[in-house]
């Protein structure tokens, strides 16, 4: 079986990568990246720098201009600036709706994008590193169990039956994603999560912040910020 991961360099993509590696073996992994128009590239380079480590050949697509309409806050042709908090205090100005940085049903698109190249690369399988906290509270509601259940019956159906989605982190929340990863020595300080695109993790993004919870519930510091990765 040959598997197709959904590769964006951060912490869940890799883990996904990490996975599927284990299981299939390098050969028979291939990794697709997605360009969709935001704000820096750093962690398309960061899905290079995994891939390479892997031993994974990646590909790349670009499907910036669907978005050219959003005001999203992750993209550069946004006038919103990135919020600096929690998710949860996002959400409760949004009244539980999606937050500023929702890219309008991304992960649909994706995977959708996926599944036809997934299947001309003889693919059984589709990874991608959604986990519950990312749908909690409807800030994501495109990682929801029920949209994932949707989405993996649409392309099982669509592509005759031949492909399907898996997201082992569904009912996982950050820090069991990190745990898993620790398991399988992923190389975390390859990884990028900052809404940023700056030298280093700015740590105010509710990406950063998730982030740097995740490692410290596991007992250990993101080695993205130990000083000898700086």
């Amino acid at each position: 079986m040959k598997a197709l991961v959904l590769c964006s360099g951060g912490i869940d993509s890799s883990t996904c990568l990490a996975l599927a590696v284990d299981k299939y073996g390098k050969d028979n992994v291939v990794a697709l990246s997605m360009s969709y128009g935001q704000k820096h590239k750093k962690e398309i380079e960061s899905a290079e720098k995994i891939c390479k480590y892997y031993g994974v050949e990646l590909y790349k697509l670009d499907l910036h201009k669907i978005f050219q309409y959003s005001n999203c806050s992750l993209l550069e042709t946004s006038t919103e600036d990135i919020p600096k908090e929690t998710y949860a205090k996002q959400l409760e100005k949004t009244n539980s709706q999606p937050v500023s940085t929702y890219v309008p049903f991304r992960n649909g698109l994706f995977l959708a994008s996926a599944a036809s190249f997934a299947l001309s690369k003889d693919c059984e399988v589709i990874y991608y590193g959604a986990h519950s906290d990312d749908a909690a509270g409807n800030a994501y509601p495109d990682c929801s169990e029920e949209f994932n259940n949707a989405m993996n019956t649409a392309i099982y159906e669509g592509s005759g039956k031949k492909l399907r989605i898996e997201a082992p982190f569904l009912k996982e929340n950050k820090a069991g994603v990190v745990k898993k990863g620790l398991e399988l020595k992923v190389p975390y300080e390859l990884t990028w999560s900052c809404y940023e695109g700056k030298d280093e993790p700015c740590l105010k993004c509710g990406t950063c912040i998730d982030r740097m919870k995740a490692f410290e519930i596991n007992g250990t510091v993101d080695p993205i910020l130990k000083k000898d990765n700086k």
